[in-house]
């Protein structure tokens, strides 16, 4: 199994990390760990950008289910 095909498996923390790591080594790595990075950096970019909907989505969920309706007045 390739580094990209276990992204989806992975957490949100392991994601941002790995996004991270990539994001630096195509920046500054040798010219290997930048070819990586290049391959891993459009996969992670969008598992990341989509679980930050998610949990945004989630959260405004929560809040809205959290407030007491207002009453209307008569």
């Amino acid at each position: 199994m390739t580094l990209i095909e276990k992204i989806p498996t992975m957490t949100d923390v392991e994601v941002v990390n790995l996004l991270t790591n990539a994001r630096r080594l195509h920046e500054s790595g040798d010219e290997r760990q930048q070819a990586a990075a290049g391959e891993l950096l459009p996969a992670l970019e969008v598992v990341a950008t989509e679980r930050k909907a998610e949990r945004l989505a989630l959260a405004q969920a929560k809040r809205s289910a959290a407030r007491k309706p207002k009453a209307i007045a008569a």
